[in-house]
């Protein structure tokens, strides 16, 4: 028969039980990261990122570039083409053709009169437009915009001004090029108004500044005509804001606005906030 030794009452402790009891004191740690995993590696990583891990300083995120600064002009007050074509001199047209955008402006003149009232605008900007939709049988005024002598701008061609319309105003480049026609004729000698020079400028800027084009930049074009300075499919370098007759045999828009255009064009390059 076995004899169990008793161990005596439980809640008597001699030195050996306090020295066990004081043993296991570290093992209690362990229970806690064996319950949670990773928990070091974890506190290492959080340490690291926040520099306390290493001493060097902490990396900086790198700066974005800044996007270049866009050149652009406030909008000019352009009348609308109900001021001059209404409903008895309208016909039928095919919806508005356009391009991706307008990154050359070509400058005409109507080679009409002079002497004309500014109340009279709207009566011969309806001529013109008979003119060119009757006897030439186009669709539309050729033109996309119209200044008369006291810088009064009008819409022409229809589609909407701050749209990139395809006009009808420079044989073989009408796309992405928009025309801006000088009520009268420039020939040598003849005075310009400052009024329809200022207001060309300012036209000028907004419509190109639309794209971030420089108006004293040059700009390529391709040719979709022949009976232009340049072979159908050619690719011509020409003044982003340019007269008519550098992309057709002409002599429009006349000696004397051709004169003025590179004032123009500074006027427009610092209405878009360009510097010299």
């Amino acid at each position: 028969m076995r004899v169990r030794r008793s161990r005596g009452p439980r809640h008597v402790r001699g030195a050996p039980a306090r020295r066990s009891r004081t043993s296991i004191r570290p093992r209690a740690p362990r229970v806690l990261l064996a319950c949670l995993p990773g928990l070091a590696a974890a506190l290492g990583l959080v340490l690291c990122a926040d520099g306390i891990g290493h001493p060097a300083a902490k990396p900086r995120p790198p700066v974005a570039a800044r996007p270049a600064a866009r050149h652009t002009a406030a909008r000019p007050h352009i009348v609308p083409r109900s001021a001059w074509l209404d409903s008895l001199a309208r016909h039928a047209q095919p919806p508005p053709r356009y391009d991706d955008k307008v990154v050359a402006v070509f400058v005409h003149h109507t080679d009409s009169p002079n002497g004309y009232d500014c109340a009279d605008a709207p009566r011969i900007i309806r001529y013109l437009y008979a003119g060119q939709t009757g006897a030439r049988q186009w669709d539309d005024i050729g033109y996309n915009f119209l200044v008369d002598r006291c810088g009064t701008i009008y819409e022409g061609r229809a589609g909407g001004v701050d749209r990139p319309v395809t006009g009808a105003h420079t044989q073989g480049f009408n796309h992405r090029t928009a025309g801006i026609a000088a009520l009268g004729t420039f020939t040598a000698g003849v005075t310009v108004p400052k009024a329809m020079t200022d207001a060309i400028a300012a036209l000028a800027a907004w419509k190109l500044g639309l794209a971030d084009i420089d108006p004293r930049a040059e700009a390529r074009l391709v040719s979709s005509n022949s009976l232009s300075r340049y072979r159908s499919g050619t690719t011509a370098t020409l003044p982003a804001l340019a007269g008519h007759k550098d992309a057709y045999m002409t002599n429009c828009p006349g000696m004397a606005l051709i004169a003025g255009l590179p004032g123009i064009r500074q006027l427009a390059a610092r209405l878009q906030g360009r510097t010299p």
